[in-house]
């Protein structure tokens, strides 16, 4: 009978492996949901793994207020649409977890007509967002058992095509979300100041925000690391951390009173909040790759355990 298993993905015999391929394989947990957690909190545990996640962090930060500034001149000089850009400020409203007003309305002034400012944002935006890459490609390469990193050159290209990809899902969110009001609008005759309508746009918006971001991780655990990941393997897990990022997201605004950042740091209180974000984002973000190369690595153990005794 046929296998119904790739080519890519067919199960092999270890002896059979070269050293290469052997390196590749992620370590195989035992099978059952505690020795995956307990190994999970182990992984998350380790100093190299915190590295990672503050370097994200600190490359985020730098990135974000570019790329905030990159959106709203699309919306306002390219698309020339108002309800888009009104659309940016409410999803940024809907993604940081701390000082929204203060930083949508100083990064509206930004995107003014101000060409000087617009490039010098879109050139921060190429260099720190391929930075956010480097640091993941090294911590999803050390999980799927890869020992070899790509080259400068070449995380550069695929960072800065990652880089594109997450801009195109940003505007496509904008973009639909915007669509949707101005179907909305439509069909209230223009009646736009009601429950009803705030309701069903305030919905559509999360939606969208959700959806985006699970594409985000799903991208980044397939494409990111310097092997060939099949699809199949990491799109529940995006799908897992997507929604878990939400959720944290919500928890961490109503901790935020307890952490009283503002009465430690004072005016800094914006930065050490979204940095702090950011931090624990890029732990979860490695806790999903971690997880789903070993979930993988199991399923393939498995299969290879089923083959052997069919063939026996």
């Amino acid at each position: 009978m046929p296998s119904i298993i790739p080519p890519s993905e067919e199960p092999r015999d270890p002896a059979s492996m070269s050293a290469e391929e052997l390196a590749k394989r992620p370590a195989v947990l035992e099978a059952g949901s505690w020795p995956q957690l307990r190994a999970l909190v182990k992984y998350l545990t380790k100093t190299e793994v915190h590295t990672y996640a503050f370097s994200v962090a600190a490359q985020v930060i730098l990135s974000l207020f570019p790329f905030i500034v990159m959106m709203l001149s699309l919306s306002r000089n390219l698309f020339h649409s108002r309800a888009m850009e009104s659309v940016v400020g409410d999803m940024m409203h809907n993604l940081l977890p701390v000082g929204q007003d203060f930083i949508v309305r100083n990064m509206q002034l930004l995107a003014h007509p101000r060409k000087g400012v617009q490039v010098f944002s879109t050139v921060m935006l190429l260099i720190t967002s391929t930075g956010v890459f480097l640091p993941l490609e090294v911590a999803l390469n050390a999980v799927w058992g890869v020992k070899e990193n790509r080259n400068y050159l070449h995380n550069q290209i695929v960072s800065l095509g990652l880089a594109a990809a997450v801009g195109v899902l940003a505007m496509a969110s904008v973009a639909g979300t915007a669509g949707q009001r101005s179907l909305l609008s439509w069909i209230f005759f223009g009646h736009t100041d009601n429950w009803v309508f705030n309701l069903i746009s305030h919905t559509v918006l999360k939606i969208f925000s959700v959806v985006a971001g699970i594409l985000l991780f799903f991208l980044i655990y397939w494409l990111l690391p310097n092997r060939k990941i099949p699809a199949a393997a990491v799109m529940p897990t995006a799908i897992v951390v997507g929604l878990l990022w939400q959720l944290a997201k919500v928890v961490y605004v109503k901790a935020l009173p307890w952490l009283d950042f503002q009465g430690v740091y004072g005016p800094f209180y914006i930065s050490v909040g979204l940095m702090t974000w950011a931090f624990l984002s890029g732990l979860l973000l490695l806790a999903g790759g971690h997880f789903s190369a070993n979930r993988h690595a199991m399923r393939m153990t498995r299969l290879a355990e089923r083959k052997e005794a069919a063939e026996a």
